[in-house]
């Protein structure tokens, strides 16, 4: 009989420890409300004592501070990923409100403090208030994260670094405003790690410009929990450690629907994980939101969720949700929705209740062109192939489809009072995969 071979220690090396645990980390940025003259800035650190954002010239913010525990993960009769053996301190999260700024401007700040350390100086850009002429902005959803060396993650997007390189290159251009990331942020699942892992990937990004999110299934569902599908996706975070890292101008917590205006598009910003019958609170919220838009002001209403109510996959689309919430965005005129949740690119007609109300004709430079100075229905587009593994399209093609492209990317906006500019960039190429174009005359 053979023995088995008995390991030795040889020697041991001095334990390694961080050269400072509560460094000040992962600051990303985002909007308050439609006057663009206050900016959020959140950051992590392993201190739990108050630290500062210094800015502008010589201003200076004390954070407030928060963090989540163990406790406020949920569970079932089978322990959750968050609850038990994915759980992570995510030490503490910091986060203050810069004021007195100008709406379309730069400025720098830093955040920390002399006691935990400082970052370096950050220049970030202040969007264009609600009226203004012109927007540029980003939109995306289902990115997540990806390791860039050969670390091994439970769950990695593998478009995600290509799509972050390339809207690192449209951020320093100096040629994007803000950035829309609409459902399924990180992809944690209840592996709270991961949540840094992703904050570390978007720094480059979120820092500079306004990083705006929705809530989608990985974030908030979980059995039992007051969602619309009771479903295990966000193993155990039941919306919680979204909500404390992307503080949205929102009305309460848990209820993570808002709208915001920038240039001369107003942006309702919805939740397809919480309750959208007609006897919602969120029903009632979006019927007032959209009844209230200034179309002098802001012409354009970008209409935005996670799950789709148009999808080849058919299987990804609630008919109880689009028989609900359709007639809204018919009733109040919506130019664009944008839904990810489907893991590729597929862009509408002029759609309503499945048909084609109008067509988009092409311009003299070939761009397939909307006319909504005769108003029919909305163009919807899915933008969910920002990360994920990209989804196939089945072979048959529904009749109020009029591209499908399954390639890594993003949308890239350029909103005037009277266009309204999409272009799909491939993250790999660089290139515009689609384009479309959406018109009418300022009142």
């Amino acid at each position: 009989m053979q023995e088995t071979p008995q390991e030795e220690m040889c020697a041991r090396s001095t334990p390694l420890k961080f050269s400072n645990p509560n460094t000040p980390l992962y600051a990303h940025i985002s909007t308050t409300d439609s006057t663009a003259t206050s900016m959020r800035v959140t950051w992590v650190s392993g201190s739990n004592e108050p630290q500062y954002v210094q800015y502008g010239n010589g201003k200076t913010l004390t954070s407030i501070v928060t963090t989540f525990s163990q406790e406020d993960m949920c569970s079932s009769v089978v322990p959750s990923p968050a609850k038990d053996f994915g759980w992570h301190d995510p030490g503490y999260i910091h986060s203050a409100v810069m004021t007195g700024l100008n709406p379309s401007s730069k400025f720098s700040y830093r955040y920390g403090s002399d006691s935990v350390g400082w970052s370096d100086q950050i220049q970030f850009k202040t969007p264009p208030a609600a009226g203004s002429n012109e927007l540029r902005f980003l939109a995306f959803g289902d990115m997540g994260k990806a390791p860039r060396d050969a670390s091994t993650e439970h769950y990695i997007q593998p478009g995600s670094i290509s799509v972050v390189d390339s809207m690192i290159e449209e951020v320093k251009s100096g040629n994007v405003d803000s950035i829309f990331h609409i459902g399924d942020i990180s992809y944690a699942t209840g592996f709270l790690v991961e949540w840094d892992f992703f904050l570390h990937l978007i720094s480059p990004l979120a820092s500079k410009v306004p990083y705006m999110t929705a809530i989608g299934n990985h974030e908030r569902d979980y059995i039992g929990t007051g969602v619309v599908y009771g479903t295990p996706d966000s193993g155990g975070e039941c919306g919680v450690a979204y909500e404390t890292y992307f503080p949205m101008p929102t009305p309460a917590k848990d209820k993570p629907w808002y709208s915001i205006e920038q240039g001369s598009v107003h942006f309702t910003v919805i939740s397809t994980e919480h309750d959208w019958a007609p006897n919602s609170e969120q029903y009632q919220w979006m019927r007032k939101d959209m009844a209230s838009v200034d179309r002098k002001k802001t012409p354009w209403l970008i209409f935005t969720g996670h799950r789709p109510m148009y999808s080849s996959d058919l299987l990804s689309v609630d008919p109880t949700f689009v028989a609900f919430v359709e007639p809204l965005l018919q009733q109040y005129k919506v130019d664009l929705v944008f839904f990810g949740h489907v893991h590729n690119y597929e862009r509408s007609c002029s759609v309503y209740r499945a048909k084609c109300l109008a067509m988009p004709t092409k311009d003299t430079n070939g761009v397939e062109t909307y006319d909504h100075n005769n108003y029919k229905a909305p163009v919807h587009a899915i933008i969910g192939m920002a990360g994920f593994t990209l989804d196939n399209f089945s072979e048959i093609v529904p009749s109020w489809s009029l591209k499908r492209v399954s390639k890594f990317g993003y949308g890239r906006v350029h909103a005037t009072q009277e266009e309204l500019k999409f272009e799909l960039v491939n993250s790999n190429t660089r290139q515009a995969e689609d384009s479309f174009r959406i018109i009418k005359k300022a009142k």
